[in-house]
């Protein structure tokens, strides 16, 4: 499961959710057994090429890991949303830095987390970066291979987790150049069908039409070509491949939902790969936080149930 929109905006709270303590006690063994934890951690450090991180963020950030770890799931750390590394338009509240050092600032981040969390159980997996695309598409094999190079300084044995570009689309999986190491783990995102996962999306330009529906021949189809490409990849090179993330937007009629969840999930699973549904509590949400917060119980069971 993905925790999403709680530290991946530009400061925890602007996208409407927190991480909260009730969140991490949702983990009580009968729904998910490991968490993706996106974070912004270039909003939270010095302008400077040193990119210092702010101890107190630090300090939140470690208390979410031990919290979680604590309940003895796996923990997927993964650097989200460095607008300027992509070269995207910047988040309100997302604070623009010299050109200059942006990837410089990029492997200063990963030097600061990677000796923070050496010591930290081996369940703790660090994800180098969230869907590069833009700017990072021509770079990501040198900026990628040179960031595993600083977490393997202090983690020398840590799963480390690499996607490719376009988002980190299955059909980019040939151009990725992958660094001689044993312990890595590759990702995908599928959010196929689009034109029903981002139905009502206000981010979507141009904006997609509510009331697509799920799942037809052809949109099982299309679900289907990126895992089975990724999971061909992986074959080849060696290295497990997992889907972490896939979700449909709440705009999508609740009951074609369902069933898409549902299908991708059994999808992925034929495939013996694993995955992490985005996301938990907001748009995309299987938990409704709302008053008491309780689970939307049809998607939960699409997701979880047997």
């Amino acid at each position: 499961m993905n925790f999403g929109n709680m530290l991946e905006p530009p400061r925890e709270g602007d996208w409407g959710l927190t991480v909260e303590q009730r969140f991490i006690d949702l983990l009580d063994g009968s729904t998910f057994d490991s968490v993706r934890l996106p974070v912004r951690w270039s909003n939270h450090a010095s302008a400077d090429a040193a990119a210092v991180i702010d101890p107190a963020f630090f300090a939140r950030v470690d208390s979410v890991i031990d919290r979680l770890l604590d309940k003895g799931v796996y923990v997927l750390l993964d650097m989200h949303h460095y607008r300027q590394l992509d070269g995207d338009v910047l988040d309100a509240n997302e604070r623009s830095v010299d050109p200059a050092v942006v990837e410089v600032r990029f492997l200063a981040m990963w030097r600061q987390i990677a000796a923070r969390y050496k010591n930290r159980s081996d369940r703790l997996i660090l994800e180098v970066y969230n869907e590069p695309h833009g700017n990072l598409t021509d770079r990501w094999n040198d900026l990628m291979a040179r960031a595993v190079g600083v977490i393997r300084r202090d983690n020398p044995q840590r799963l480390i987790v690499v996607g490719p570009t376009s988002w980190n689309s299955a059909a980019d999986l040939s151009r990725l150049v992958l660094p001689n190491d044993a312990n890595l783990i590759l990702t995908v995102h599928n959010y196929e069908p689009f034109n029903f996962t981002h139905q009502g999306a206000t981010w979507v330009t141009p904006a997609l039409p509510v009331g697509q529906d799920c799942c037809t021949a052809d949109q099982l189809s299309r679900m289907t070509w990126g895992l089975d490409v990724a999971k061909a990849y992986g074959a080849k090179v060696g290295y497990p491949v997992f889907v972490g993330e896939f979700g449909s937007y709440s705009a999508a009629d609740n009951a074609a939902r369902v069933r898409y969840s549902r299908a991708m999930r059994d999808l992925i699973e034929a495939r013996a790969m694993s995955w992490h549904y985005w996301e938990l509590a907001s748009g995309f949400g299987v938990y409704d936080p709302s008053g008491a917060g309780a689970f939307r119980a049809d998607l939960r069971d699409a997701l979880y149930g047997r």
